[in-house]
């Protein structure tokens, strides 16, 4: 069934794509007058459960059996969460986001284009990117592997419910929410497929002048499909592993050269103070609505990543849950915010600070990101030494977080679509892999930037109600542990860190599936 609305949709796309274009723009101006502050309120609330499990003594529960020890080593996890998390979304905003907030701050902050607004910026910037995505994809992740290593349950959202509506979980109903979650993983990977063809685009056009048309783009899409469909086919193993380590190697090369080269001393000194900003401000701007002014500011911005990183939650959550069993919650809840959320923070520092010393030195970056925010980071690396070089790196680096990201999605797809199975034949994840790349497409087609993100709230609205439902049975189900598991890491063997690294007797990337032993329904 969900297959036949994944490709009634794209129909609607191609034949009637103005219809679409319209119908996508009224719901979502309806959703963010009505149900902004509902997508404000329960993010935040995410990250005060996520953060209240993690300090109690329910953090000490294994997600597996009690003995059993993590099967990936940190900096392996880490990268593979972080590569399906947010890379190309990164890659695509990392420049351009700030210069357009020190552009156009909130309302109510600071001057624009003035040294207040480039701090500002970069305090938002940490904002949309750190914290609070991560909270999400933990609490996401956190309630799959609970239910499916601790209590031997299938690989399903709807299993997550199983405290709540019992056996009916089993039904209509449980199918209706296992949908849900395929429709939000799909439109959800779709933006950033259009994000990452986009700012491939973006690159051919600067470095050899290649023209940026939405033809191209469909094109680039049509290419990066076919390869991350190879790369799932091989699986979590080899594919998607291998492509999340070599991202954060080029990645940190990229990063190092930025940092050398640019405005070392700047960075140093903006990422400082703005950290420290944006933990003191943490609190107003988690809460902040527009009740009061700016509205339409938050709702470009503050709300649509929020619906974004929800529409990210059941694939994301799915895939770090199942490369995180034998790890206990509070491991689980620490490894999978503050390893990326730091990660972001320095990614924002190094790009997002160099491009704003160049905007405050007279580079004119912002007139660049106003023809198209995925000019931003070319731009940048345009005023620095091998610029050539430079941009070749960055779009390959953009094509292999497109590849590692959408190829955990189609797998992460093909399970939700064959009853929880961790094996998905491989006509299901070639299927899900085209799909995906169709709807990424169609969407460019329909109105390009502007209608991926408009579908990506859309589809993130109702998976919110899963999430909070997700939550309540969590809870549920970790009231009913006995007191004394609480004390089990004490009890089972050697002391690990506080994220969990691999025991060392034995290969900590062994071939084996990470959701072995999971029963299928």
């Amino acid at each position: 069934m969900s297959v036949t609305l994944a490709a009634l949709f794209v129909g609607w796309g191609v034949f009637f794509t103005g219809s679409l274009a319209a119908v996508a723009d009224a719901t979502l101006g309806l959703l963010i007058d009505r149900f902004g502050w509902l997508f404000v309120l329960s993010s935040a609330a995410f990250v005060l459960l996520a953060i209240a499990l993690a300090m109690s003594r329910y953090g000490d529960i294994r997600l597996g059996k009690d003995d059993e020890r993590p099967e990936f080593r940190t900096a392996s996890w880490v990268a593979m969460m972080f590569s399906a998390g947010m890379g190309i979304g990164l890659m695509f905003y990392g420049a351009s986001e700030p210069v357009m907030h020190m552009a156009s701050p909130p309302p109510g902050t600071a001057e624009a284009g003035t040294g207040s607004a480039a701090r500002v910026a970069l305090e938002y910037s940490y904002f949309h990117w750190a914290i609070h995505p991560w909270a999400l994809y933990a609490v996401a992740g956190l309630v799959l592997a609970y239910f499916g290593f601790r209590k031997g349950g299938s690989n399903l959202i709807s299993c997550a419910f199983r405290p709540l509506l019992g056996d009916r979980v089993d039904g209509p109903l449980g199918k209706s929410i296992d949908i849900l979650a395929i429709f939000a993983t799909l439109f959800g990977s779709a933006v950033s497929l259009g994000l990452g063809a986009l700012q491939i685009n973006s690159g051919l056009n600067s470095v050899w002048g290649v023209g940026s048309s939405t033809g191209l783009a469909v094109s680039i899409i049509a290419v990066l499909t076919v390869l991350f469909v190879l790369s799932a086919l091989s699986g979590v193993h080899r594919g998607i592993q291998w492509l999340s380590n070599g991202n954060m190697v080029l990645a940190g090369v990229l990063l190092l050269f930025v940092f050398v080269a640019g405005p070392t001393v700047f960075i140093l000194n903006s990422q400082t103070e703005a950290l420290g900003g944006y933990l003191a401000s943490l609190p107003q701007m988690s809460f902040r609505t527009g009740a009061f002014g700016g509205g339409e500011w938050l709702s470009g911005w503050t709300v649509f990543y929020w619906a974004w990183w929800i529409s990210w939650t059941p694939f994301v959550g799915m895939f770090i849950a199942r490369i995180s069993r034998g790890r206990t919650i509070r491991q689980f809840i620490v490894g999978v915010i503050l390893a990326p959320s730091l990660v972001s923070v320095v990614w924002f520092a190094i790009l997002g600070g160099t491009a704003l010393n160049q905007e405050m030195h007279g580079a004119k970056l912002s007139e660049a990101v106003a023809k198209g925010e995925e000019a931003g980071l070319f731009a940048t690396l345009a005023n620095l030494p091998w610029f050539p070089v430079t941009s070749v790196v960055v779009m390959v680096l953009v094509g292999l977080f497109f590849v590692s990201g959408a190829d955990a999605a189609s797998l992460v797809l093909g399970t939700l679509s064959c009853r929880g199975s961790v094996h998905p034949s491989r006509v299901v994840v070639i299927l899900w892999g085209a799909l995906t790349g169709l709807v990424a497409a169609v969407l460019l087609m329909a109105g390009g930037l502007e209608a991926v993100k408009q579908v990506a709230i859309i589809a993130a609205f109702p998976f919110l109600f899963v999430m909070i439902g997700m939550c309540v049975s969590l809870v549920k189900a970790l009231r009913a542990e006995p007191a004394s598991t609480a004390g089990q890491e004490a009890q089972v063997g050697e002391k690990v860190d506080p994220v969990g690294d691999a025991p060392t007797d034995g290969p900590a990337d062994a071939p084996a599936d990470a959701m072995a032993g999971v029963r299928e329904p």
